[in-house]
């Protein structure tokens, strides 16, 4: 045998052995061992070893008392997983529970994905799945039912208003690719337009997420300001979750050419790590003016680059307190790499030294979060707030060339009532113009559309433009 398989085969002895004595040094292994066997032998209901295994397994980590930490099953790894890798397998549409019919309707066809080369629209309601009836269906069974591995096929039925009778779709799934970093309104080719459509001046950056693809996305779009230069730029972090802390690190980057970014501490209190700004990696110029939007759904990542450019007097930050969410989690592969443990390992720290995070005894007059500057704070309504969001949601839906856009409608509704499209699909593609009013109804469009934190970073951001316009006709 050669010295090498030995060497290997030595190796995992060593490791086995060494594995075995750590966990015969744990007591309650054979304890917990010992009562699942009971539980499963003398329950009075049947209950397998895996729902056993994973109520311990939630039960174990729930104890921590940390909201973030979390035992991920087989079921919900995959799905956790393309959230992150910012891809999936699917047919590339954004689906939503009409309002008003309950019925299973496509909200937009994403670009270049099977659903649009096929030619589904905005509005098409989806009858049946595979010949399964969507009428009773939750819309996130209905979402998995039509992902699935690339290359295999999903049959549609789809009634087209106006159409006289339903139509077939045969769909070959492939990978979806989800944006994270998105604009103010759509490019007749689909792409985006980074600037404000009312005001061109000020660039306009949505970012959604901070995953796999966010840096190489943001990228893109401040290359987008060489062909069409801007004064000022805008970026709306509102609603964005987070993500990977490295996204957030080269984010901010690009942003801020000197200084210290982040920091992370351990369980001790001790700085594990500090990221500083290299100027090589700045992308936008420092000399045009920021604002960052944030609101209460502003979290990890998100607050990390909200942070940064506030510290550093690189952004004005408008609109409401962020969420307070200053903690690392690792997620470490567990069962051969079939689910994992999300478990809190570190905390991190923004460049003036003050922690994000908002912790079990901390109330509302704690020093966490991302605060909006003196003078921007605009508290919004959950009625206000929920029209902005349609108001979005309907510019990111794609129309054809010809395509007139649906018409104009808007509901309040609960946020458990299915009405939103799910993650991570809701990064769909734009429409080129906004949805028109029924007759009388101009009045309505202008409020529906009203975005108070937006316009007040716009003021700010107009403000600076002259003031600089000023200074250098003097000069």
């Amino acid at each position: 045998m050669p010295s090498r398989n030995l060497l290997v085969i030595l190796v995992a002895g060593v490791v086995s052995i060494a594995c075995y004595a750590k966990a015969e040094r744990n007591r309650y292994v054979s304890v917990l061992a010992e009562a699942m066997s009971l539980v499963e032998h003398n329950f009075l209901e049947p209950v397998d070893e895996r729902t056993l295994f994973q109520g311990a397994m939630d039960g174990m980590v729930g104890s921590l008392g940390d909201q973030y930490s979390s035992y991920i099953p087989p079921s919900d790894f995959g799905e956790f997983q393309e959230s992150l890798d910012q891809q999936f397998g699917g047919v590339g549409i954004v689906v939503e529970m009409h309002p008003e019919t309950k019925l299973l309707t496509v909200m937009s066809p994403l670009v270049n994905t099977p659903a649009y080369a096929a030619g589904l629209r905005s509005g098409d309601v989806i009858l049946e799945i595979d010949g399964q009836s969507t009428r009773d269906m939750a819309m996130s069974d209905a979402v998995a039912v039509m992902r699935g591995k690339p290359g295999s096929e999903v049959a549609l039925t789809v009634r087209r208003p106006q159409a006289e009778a339903p139509l077939e779709f045969r769909l070959q799934r492939a990978i979806i690719p989800v944006e994270s970093v998105l604009g103010d309104t759509r490019q007749p080719d689909g792409s985006w337009n980074y600037f404000l459509e009312e005001n061109p001046r000020i660039g306009y950056i949505r970012m959604m997420t901070f995953g796999d693809h966010t840096v190489e996305e943001l990228f893109k779009a401040l290359r987008q300001y060489e062909k069409h230069e801007i004064d000022a730029l805008i970026l709306d972090l509102r609603d964005n979750a987070g993500g990977y802390l490295n996204a957030a690190i080269d984010v901010s980057n690009m942003l801020i050419d000197t200084g210290r970014i982040v920091s992370t501490r351990g369980r001790d209190g001790a700085v594990r790590a500090s990221y500083e700004a290299s100027p090589s990696k700045t992308q936008f110029p420092r000399d045009k003016p920021m604002a960052v939007l944030v609101n209460g759904y502003t979290a990890s990542a998100a607050e990390i680059v909200a942070a940064c450019l506030q510290d550093h007097g690189r952004a004005v930050v408008v609109g409401m307190r962020s969420w307070g969410k200053g903690t690392v989690q690792n997620v470490i592969p567990i069962e051969g790499g079939d689910s994992a443990l999300k478990l809190t390992t570190a905390s991190y720290w923004r460049p003036s030294g003050k922690n994000i995070h908002r912790g079990k005894d901390v109330g509302e007059d704690g020093d966490w979060g991302v605060r909006p500057d003196p003078g921007f704070v605009i508290p919004l309504s959950e009625q206000a707030a929920e029209k902005i969001h349609h108001f979005r949601r309907q510019r990111d839906i794609v129309l054809r060339l010809g395509e007139e856009p649906p018409p104009y409608e808007f509901r309040i509704t609960q946020p458990d009532d299915g009405t939103d499209a799910p993650d991570p699909e809701d990064d769909g593609d734009a429409e080129t113009s906004q949805p028109k009013p029924p007759p009388g109804q101009a009045d309505a469009i202008e409020k529906w559309s009203d975005d108070p934190q937006l316009r007040r970073a716009v003021e700010h951001l107009q403000e600076q433009i002259e003031t600089k316009e000023l200074a250098a006709r003097k000069a």
